[in-house]
């Protein structure tokens, strides 16, 4: 009787070292997304990403510099989205108004993901420099143009962006973790963030236009 041929199980194709650097990046992310918070368990990372805790451990000794990586990937995804281009746009309302929806499009596909690396206190004292002045930078540019017409001091004004920047980062996570229709979340950030911006401009004692009164 003849001996059944014996077949080989299929190589595994070997990636290059850039592939699977993002490959664990990317696996990070969904884990990170998925959890809420940092750090991440090394062996369902090494899992999820296909690799071992060895090979985790070769490309980003520490979480840290995972995490840091991952923050400098979203830094940048973002910017060539046209956040960096939008924030220089002459025209407050509109610089605000479209960095917002851009950042509600990014949450939306991605998750909260910059908000969890950014706030996190296991990263508190391992955020990048770089980073931080990024959105100081962007931060300065849209004080620039408030100045002339919104009654508040540089740091109130900051505080005020930070506030409506969790508008778009809630509405994206809606729609991200598809509690809320894509399109109903983009038109309720939409119409939040004009709002809050029109809520600069009044202050807090002037009486209500007519139309808002009851």
């Amino acid at each position: 009787m003849p001996k059944a041929k014996r077949t080989r199980a299929p190589a595994r194709r070997r990636l290059s070292p850039e592939l699977r650097r993002a490959q664990i990046m990317d696996a990070a992310s969904r884990l990170i997304v998925s959890q809420g918070f940092l750090p991440v368990p090394i062996e369902t990372l090494a899992k999820d990403a296909q690799a071992s805790k060895a090979l985790v451990y070769a490309y980003f000794p520490t979480q840290y510099e995972l995490f840091t990586a991952l923050l400098q990937r979203e830094m940048r995804a973002l910017a060539l989205g046209g956040l960096d281009t939008a924030a220089r746009v002459n025209d407050l309302d509109q610089s605000i108004l479209l960095c917002a929806m851009l950042y509600f499009e990014h949450v939306a596909q991605y998750g909260p993901l910059l908000h969890i690396l950014l706030t996190d206190l296991y990263m508190s004292e391992h955020v990048d420099a770089g980073v931080y002045r990024q959105i100081k930078e962007m931060t300065h540019r849209l004080w620039q143009l408030a100045r002339p017409s919104l009654p508040l001091t540089e740091t109130e004004f900051e505080a005020s962006l930070e506030m409506i920047a969790a508008l778009p980062e809630e509405a994206g996570t809606l729609a991200y973790d598809r509690k809320m229709d894509a399109q109903a979340a983009r038109e309720l950030c939409h119409t939040l963030v004009l709002s809050s911006l029109r809520a600069l401009r009044t202050p807090a004692d002037s009486p209500p236009d007519a139309d808002d009164a009851p």
